[in-house]
């Protein structure tokens, strides 16, 4: 398509067609083995990776894998850390905090206490140290998060994201658009998923999507959406309890949201509220006291008791950490718990299938796990 969405910058023209330069040469420099890449046989690395800059969905795509997994093996999940406050290698324990490991592997750790999160920019740094742990607690399945431009290491398996609102195929390289690698790059991918999507999405939209994509006939293209849980207290102050969404028919929100597209959450919000206010704030943005007060001072414009502040799972840890925040936020704040759902019941069944069966025959147990 010939139009720019609203994000790009088409005055940046000149600069993307020097970053486009720079990844092919990187690219090729490692296709031609001249930048070797690092493979790990004795263990299945299902890399979950996009094209663009933020705002698929990865953490609750890692989330769904971690599900599926681990009932049947020891999960661990290799990740950067972004922004965290540490260097190095750095294996979490109870004791590692969001500031330590980085927001979303922080969130994710609250969530599945029994998977192992390695955080290091260096991942095969971190491949190395999971696998020199004592056999009982070595992993049997990596998930490298957000991996896929890390090519020094070379994964078994790779799941590429595209938003389905905004596809990878519509797209402009940075600082244009939002890609980070050409779309030529799909082709080191098994699965596609196009993350996202409307529930009511129709079945010639999703042909002209799988048209765009154009994949090899080795690559699976699949469709999900969010699925949205209950509305959870960050304080669970003066007995707070969970609430439906339906809760919001005659509520006043106000959306707290540093992510990097907080438009689908925004949209159902909407379809449930009266009123949705949203204050925007950069990707892992960390909340300062002029924030706050601008926050709080955004709430007391909402009716009582009708106002009700809601943010992400993933602002919601950054939020937790804040001390002293006053009465009329942490009385009104809850966070919106959200799940990776497949459009299509046959897609889950399949996308599960092509998952346990790696994992079965590239694992180290694979004989105990056949039995």
């Amino acid at each position: 398509m010939s139009h720019y969405a609203p994000h790009h910058k088409p005055k940046l023209q000149p600069l993307a067609w020097l970053y486009r330069l720079v990844v092919g040469i990187r690219n090729k420099l490692f296709d031609w083995n001249i930048f070797t890449q690092v493979e790990f046989p004795q263990i299945p690395i299902i890399c979950v990776g996009n094209l663009s800059v933020g705002g698929t969905g990865k953490t609750p795509h890692v989330e769904y894998l971690i599900r599926l997994l681990q009932e049947r093996y020891k999960v661990a999940v290799v990740s950067r850390g972004y922004k965290r406050k540490t260097k190095g290698f750095l294996l979490a324990n109870a004791h590692t905090n969001s500031f330590e490991m980085g927001d979303e592997p922080y969130q994710m750790m609250q969530k599945f206490p029994r998977t192992l999160f390695a955080i290091d920019s260096n991942r095969r740094r971190s491949i190395r140290r999971l696998l020199e742990l004592p056999t009982e607690q070595r992993p049997d399945v990596i998930l490298m998060d957000d991996g896929f431009q890390h090519r020094w290491v070379k994964p078994s398996y790779v799941i590429l994201l595209s938003d389905y609102n905004y596809p990878v195929y519509e797209d402009y390289m940075l600082p244009v658009g939002r890609l980070r690698e050409p779309v030529k790059a799909l082709e080191r991918a098994n699965i596609v998923l196009a993350t996202k999507c409307p529930s009511d999405i129709k079945p010639i939209d999703m042909r002209i999507a799988s048209n765009h994509f154009a994949l090899y006939p080795y690559q699976s293209l699949m469709f999900t959406t969010m699925k949205y849980g209950e509305l959870q207290p960050v304080y669970n102050r003066n007995g707070q309890t969970a609430l439906p969404l339906q809760a919001l028919k005659n509520k006043k929100v106000l959306l707290i949201a540093g992510i990097a597209n907080p438009v689908h959450l925004q949209q159902k919000l909407q379809d449930c509220a009266d009123e949705v206010h949203t204050l925007e704030f950069p990707d892992h943005h960390n909340f300062s006291q002029e924030d706050i007060n601008l926050i709080v001072e955004k709430l007391k414009q909402l009716p009582e008791p009708e106002r009700i502040a809601i943010t992400t799972e993933k602002d919601k840890v950054r939020l937790a950490t804040i001390g002293n925040l006053p009465d009329i936020l942490t009385d009104a704040l809850f966070y919106l718990p959200i799940e990776v759902a497949f459009l299509s019941e046959s897609e889950q069944v399949l996308f599960n299938k092509k998952i346990q069966n790696h994992v079965r025959k590239n694992s180290r147990n694979s004989q105990l796990h056949s039995q």
